[in-house]
């Protein structure tokens, strides 16, 4: 069997569809950074419908970690197979928008390079919530980071994410170039205003007239992006390649659900995304109120309760009776009255969620979006709980939601699985498991202790703590089922 490239893609009659247009034609004027199955899912194919239209808008991808990505992608010219799953139906396409991908570690100097180049004009973002470096409390800048500590000193080039577009803007500038637009796409609440947030302090920290300058020209729309794309498996590399006649060494799996609403405030022109479907607004936060508490809240929760009640996969989660009542009923009576979508109907919003959920050919594993609940944990639940709270209105599958997090800490720890916890607070997870475990009520006091998730304010209300606590006590002493049937409507 080929394997997919351009040659092969050439004389390619298969079923997947091809590109429309001439990748030759294509030049690049986006630089991605965090070239994982999410933007290739999402952000990539997008684009891919933009090159139809406008040639001009190809993208150079970054893994700024591993070079799985790009070892596995570059002999296939960047090509790759996008697989969209309903059921039992698999469409694929094969996407062609990406160019180039750079592995560029230590120093990411050649991705700070292509940021400072003339043809650049939009850096985009799918880096997840840990690597902004951000005190997810407070939204700033994490001075206690190590690689922000290391950013700060160095002469030259990054580890961080904040510290590789700062020294690039730093080189834009020096340079004389044109204005940029930096286009997160991750899940942060007002995540363009988050983002512009750390690089205006690691800018002052480093240089203050920069800061100035990045102030003036350089523009951070914010954005809201919803697909589910779960992790790619062997099983579905054998699948698409039997489906496709061609070999294809990492292709994408999602759902036909795709949205993306961004704020239409661009420095220095756009792809014509309002052509192939993207939502161009001026106030992007409702959309991004509506998803971070209702379909990322939910979703922690099936994974978190999911795991506990030994579930591989968010539509197994689902599928229990009891679990998908409970994140009905949270959505519903405790979520749902602290928004205003104006123009969208949430009740069908809800409803659309649990049908995707249930899609068994996606094959979600819980304990991929269980990964980085320190950074996840503020933004999906926890501004939620303290609305809730000021109004003094109920939030016990909230808070029961919370405990599951905590519940999954625990038992990790416990059972000396520290692998199982993928969080970048997992060394100081660890530090408090050694002074408190197997103390149920001293490690979760702990673990509430910290203001760098909760904040000062909810780490100090007492009746917050003592609902938390007493939703991990019986989690684990009663199991999943007793303790979410004890918070449930009947």
């Amino acid at each position: 069997m080929k394997r997919l490239c351009e040659a092969t893609l050439a004389e390619y009659d298969g079923p997947a569809t091809r590109p429309t247009y001439n990748r030759v034609s294509v030049t690049a004027r986006i630089v991605h950074l965090g070239i994982g199955a999410f933007h290739r899912a999402h952000q990539a194919v997008y684009i891919d419908d933009c090159l139809a239209i406008d040639p001009s808008w190809g993208i150079v991808g970054a893994s700024l970690r591993r070079g799985d990505t790009a070892d596995a992608l570059q002999p296939q010219d960047c090509l790759y197979t996008l697989a969209v799953r309903d059921g039992n139906r698999t469409d694929t396409r094969i996407i062609g928008a990406i160019k180039e991908i750079l592995h560029a570690p230590p120093g990411n100097n050649a991705v700070v390079d292509r940021i400072a180049s003339a043809n650049t004009q939009i850096v985009t973002l799918t880096v997840t919530e840990k690597a902004y470096c951000r005190n997810p409390a407070t939204g700033d800048l994490d001075l206690q980071n190590s690689d922000i500590a290391a950013d700060l000193n160095l002469p030259d080039g990054a580890r961080s994410v904040p510290g590789l577009l700062t020294r690039a803007l730093a080189r834009r500038r020096h340079l004389g170039l044109p204005p940029i637009s930096i286009v997160s796409c991750d899940n942060l609440p007002a995540n363009g205003t988050s983002l512009a947030r750390v690089i205006d302090q690691f800018a002052e920290l480093t240089d203050p007239a920069l800061a100035v300058w990045i102030r003036d020209n350089v523009a951070f729309p914010s954005t809201m992006v919803d697909r589910i794309v779960p992790a790619t498996t062997d099983a579905d590399r054998a699948a698409i390649s039997e489906l496709t006649g061609y070999e294809d060494a990492w292709p994408v799996i999602t759902e036909p659900f795709c949205q993306w609403v961004i704020e239409d405030r661009f420095a220095a022109g756009r792809p014509p995304l309002d052509e192939v479907g993207v939502v161009l607004t001026d106030n992007v936060a409702p959309f991004e109120a509506m998803k971070l508490q209702l379909l990322n809240a939910s979703h922690s929760a099936l994974a978190y309760l999911g795991i506990a009640a030994g579930y591989e996969t968010v539509a197994d989660a689902v599928g229990d009776p009891v679990l998908a009542a409970f994140v009905l009923q949270m959505m519903h009576e405790e979520i749902l009255p602290t928004l205003t979508v104006p123009d969208i109907d949430l009740e069908t919003y809800i409803q659309s969620l649990m049908a995707r959920y249930a899609n068994v050919a996606l094959k979600h594993r819980t304990i991929q979006i269980a990964m980085d609940g320190s950074q996840k944990i503020p933004q999906r639940l926890l501004g939620t709980i303290s609305a809730r709270r000021s109004s003094g209105n109920a939030d016990d599958r909230l808070c029961l939601t919370v405990a599951a997090w905590l519940r999954h800490l625990y038992m990790a720890l416990a059972d000396g699985k520290h692998s199982a916890i993928d969080d970048p607070m997992a060394d100081l997870f660890r530090a408090t498991a050694e002074k408190t475990l197997p103390d149920v009520n001293a490690f979760g006091n702990a673990i509430l202790d910290l203001k760098s998730v909760f904040g000062a304010d909810l780490s100090a209300d007492q009746t917050f703590r003592n609902a938390v606590l007493k939703h991990l006590t019986l989690l684990l002493k009663d199991g999943v089922h007793s303790a979410v049937k004890a918070t449930l409507r009947s």
